[in-house]
């Protein structure tokens, strides 16, 4: 975990200074900005595992910093901390790409499950997501490409953006178990009773679609997530 390095941009000097301290001594190294000017220049200078960004700051505010941050990197896991518990800031929020939320004052023990959480989420990600596009499920090609599925010799079925990033990572994770969190902050950006119903829509789609051959189905796992099984 020592090399995990962590950008923090934290306006309260004080606050800033203890929640690093604390972070250095579960083994991540981190870098404190005084501000999301400062956060920025930080944030292009060096490579980071995760950013924490304070929402309400002077210059320029997390959003904001979150917003350039995301302009150069879509990937780096973001929390933000706030003092503000509005809905709206949490949406506004995951819209500009969060990862996650944390609302001061907030338990220091829960940060740390978060942070690990996250990291172990994206080292999963890399491992699995990689730039495979072309797919066989049992007499099924998929091209996540051109979002297409076919079977044999028929007429390709175009799957709409989200359903076949949902069937791209279900064939990622093809006989094994697919987290339903991971697809819902990776496809949707975020993991809410609303999204998750929305997900459940997409996937009946999918085993609509995957019909065609006896010898394929997705799995709900309970509680887990969902296994696309192929028994070819």
């Amino acid at each position: 975990m020592g090399s995990k390095k962590i950008l923090l941009v934290e306006d309260d000097p004080n606050f800033g200074v203890v929640l690093k301290d604390y972070l250095a001594l579960n083994d991540y190294n981190v870098t404190h900005a005084k501000d999301g000017i400062e956060g920025l220049i930080m944030f292009k200078n060096n490579d980071f595992d995760l950013c924490i960004l304070d929402v309400m700051m002077p210059r320029k505010d997390g959003f904001s910093l979150a917003q350039d941050i995301r302009g150069t990197n879509k990937e780096i896991p973001i929390i933000f901390l706030t003092a503000k518990t509005m809905k709206e800031d949490v949406l506004k929020g995951y819209q500009v790409g969060a990862d996650d939320y944390l609302n001061k004052p907030f338990d220091s023990e829960v940060l740390l499950l978060k942070i690990k959480a996250i990291l172990q989420r994206k080292e999963t990600e890399s491992a699995q997501d990689s730039e495979q596009f072309e797919f066989a499920i049992g007499n099924f090609s998929f091209n996540s490409k051109l979002r297409h599925l076919s079977i044999r010799n028929e007429e390709p079925q175009k799957l709409s953006p989200k359903e076949s990033k949902l069937l791209r990572m279900l064939a990622l994770y093809k006989n094994d178990l697919m987290p339903r969190e991971l697809a819902l902050t990776k496809i949707w950006r975020d993991d809410n009773y609303f999204t998750s119903r929305s997900m459940d829509v997409y996937i009946a789609k999918l085993r609509k679609y995957l019909k065609a051959d006896e010898g394929v189905e997705i799995l709900n796992i309970h509680g887990e997530g969902f296994r696309l099984v192929d028994k070819s």
